[in-house]
């Protein structure tokens, strides 16, 4: 009789397997609703539980307390990333890093669905890979006014993390537990295509769909002209066929977007300059604020299966690229810390506006800016997309950081840097620098007083270096990393970040009565000290009427002056012509 029951109940239990509904949170709403943070990992755990092809996994955790996830397709439901690489390429796509921007968290579950479903054809060579809600902080902070310039939908995320840091300004210094829990994934995922899903701010214009594609320049060589000539312009034609409009990210300050403007300069601070740094084109989706949010969410559903497309296509073609780019970074070659806009060329770029006006504002009394829509334009805009070096450096064979910075090693470690840890107390010569100038910001940011128009001087010389000290070859994937995070005029340098601002403070001092009786004992002695100080006198009024500036010269130029002070400590070990 149970056997009989059992065959009668097969039937209806595999009915309502089929009947099992993978609608989306978003789907099931109005148009204008987005998806709670609890909704999207239930939804993403019915695929996981649904789909031999779709696994979500654990991937460290989060300011939060919560654990950031991954989700995975791949069509052979192999999920193991090594060998995953040797023979696919794989996009990884982030969602939710500004949670108050959440059209890429509805449009990703609709993509993996759509994957998992057989609505959109499986790719043969590429898996993917999609952190659902990076920010998972922010996205529980939900309401419905921390962004008083969009168009829905009703309630959202809020910007800041649970300890209120712009997660998308945190991916060199890391203070937070999602930034390490990001390089951890990146590097174990090691992607060959990355997507950050975003909403823009700023002006009024007619296109749905902009983005931020990484700075062809800052991704380098072969690598970087085929990503600005090939790939975006490929994938952009493929979504202007499916009727989208697309524009490059409209980064104006104040003007309006006919007086042009020039292309977005992604630092390691931001996801797609952190990729960048590790050999993979990077783009941020900036879907138009105004617009309404189905369409933003359509079109970032379409980019995403378009780059997908491309991708796939591609694979091997960018697998290879990235694998070559390596070679420009030797030791010996120069490396571009800082850039600068080229004025000098000019990418005419045709842009769906609306015309820019002025009328007195209701609230002030005073002339205020408004875009007209019912003056829609069709113009060419000058768009500047071309930089030149402002700040480079010559590329070290190693870089040895003495144990006792161990925050730095530990950071390098997260990010796949490999660290050689000295045996026995080695000397080397290297090559030092001294920290000359540098501004302070007079405002925090993001947690910090950060530092920037970073100067140094160098000298070689030879030092001692302990048992525990650490050797980082840059012969590894990792080396443009190495050199944006070490060198301390990269913008992103911990330097810049303030890791290392214990060097700037003098730890012992003199009291100026009796060093008055040393420094001229040191000018008596010191025929050399004596000149130089006489001829700074002589060229140099203020100095030669401020006694106390003398005095601090004398000391500084002095064995008594304590030779850490500006001493950064991270040496470069140059290569051997």
């Amino acid at each position: 009789m149970k056997i009989l029951l059992l065959i009668l109940l097969l039937p209806a239990a595999l009915f309502s397997q089929k009947k099992t509904s993978y609608t989306t949170p978003y789907e099931k709403g109005n148009g204008n609703q987005t998806a709670t943070y609890q909704e999207a990992m239930a939804f993403y755990q019915q695929l996981d539980n649904g789909f031999e092809t779709i696994q979500m996994q654990e991937m460290g955790t989060t300011d939060a307390g919560l654990p950031l996830h991954i989700v995975v397709f791949d069509k052979d439901k192999g999920f193991n990333f090594s060998e995953i690489r040797k023979k696919k390429a794989i996009l990884l796509i982030n969602n939710g890093i500004h949670p108050g921007e959440p059209d890429g968290i509805d449009a990703t579950m609709m993509l993996l669905r759509d994957l998992a479903t057989g609505k959109l054809q499986a790719p043969e060579n590429t898996v993917v890979v999609a952190i659902p809600v990076y920010n998972i902080g922010g996205m529980l902070n939900r309401g419905s006014y921390s962004r008083a310039n969009q168009n829905g939908p009703e309630s959202y995320g809020f910007r800041g993390n649970s300890r209120n840091y712009d997660l998308n300004r945190d991916f060199i210094k890391a203070d937070t537990r999602e930034a390490r829990s990001f390089a951890a994934l990146f590097h174990k995922v090691q992607p060959d295509v990355f997507i950050d899903n975003h909403v823009s701010n700023g002006a009024d214009y007619q296109c749905i769909f902009t983005y931020i594609a990484t700075q062809h320049q800052r991704l380098g060589g072969q690598l970087g002209d085929f990503f600005k000539a090939e790939m975006m312009p490929a994938i952009l034609t493929a979504m202007k066929a499916k009727g989208i409009e697309a524009t490059p990210y409209v980064n104006i300050h104040g003007d309006t977007p006919e007086s042009g403007f020039q292309q977005f300069m992604d630092y390691g601070r931001y996801s797609t300059g952190y990729a960048s740094l590790f050999n993979v084109p990077g783009s941020m989706p900036e879907t138009h604020m105004l617009k309404e949010y189905s369409k933003r969410v359509g079109v970032t559903y379409e980019y995403m299966v378009q780059t997908l497309d491309y991708l796939d296509d591609n694979y091997q073609k960018i697998k290879d690229l990235r694998a070559n780019n390596l070679a420009e970074y030797m030791p010996g070659a120069r490396y571009t810390l800082q850039w600068e806009v080229d004025s000098t060329k000019v990418t005419l770029l045709p842009f769906l506006g609306y015309e820019a006006d002025y009328k007195v504002s209701s609230v002030t009394g005073q002339q205020r800016l408004y875009y007209d829509r019912t003056r829609p334009f069709n113009k060419v805009v000058k768009y500047f997309q071309e930089y030149v070096p402002k700040q480079q450096v010559v590329i070290p064979e190693a870089y040895i950081i003495p144990q006792e910075w161990w925050q730095v090693a530990e950071l390098l470690k997260i990010n796949n840097i490999q660290l050689q840890v000295l045996d026995k107390d080695t000397t080397f010569e290297v090559e030092s620098y001294r920290i000359t100038n540098y501004k302070t910001s007079s405002y925090p940011y993001e947690g910090h007083y950060p530092h920037n128009d970073t100067q140094v001087a160098a000298t070689t010389q030879k030092v001692l270096f302990q048992k525990g000290d650490y050797v980082v070859s840059t012969a590894q994937p990792g080396v443009k990393y190495l050199l944006e995070t070490l060198e301390p005029q990269g913008v992103d340098s911990f330097f810049n970040w303030n890791f290392f601002d214990a060097i700037l403070q003098q730890k012992e001092y003199y009291s100026a009565y009796v060093f008055e009786d040393t420094a001229a004992q040191l000018l008596k002695e010191n025929r050399q000290l004596r000149a130089e100080f006489d001829d700074k006198k002589l060229n140099d009024k203020a100095f030669a009427w401020d006694t106390a500036a003398q005095l601090d010269w004398i000391y500084t130029h002095s064995p008594y002056y304590e030779k850490s002070h500006m001493q950064y400590p991270v040496y470069r070990r140059m290569a051997k012509q």
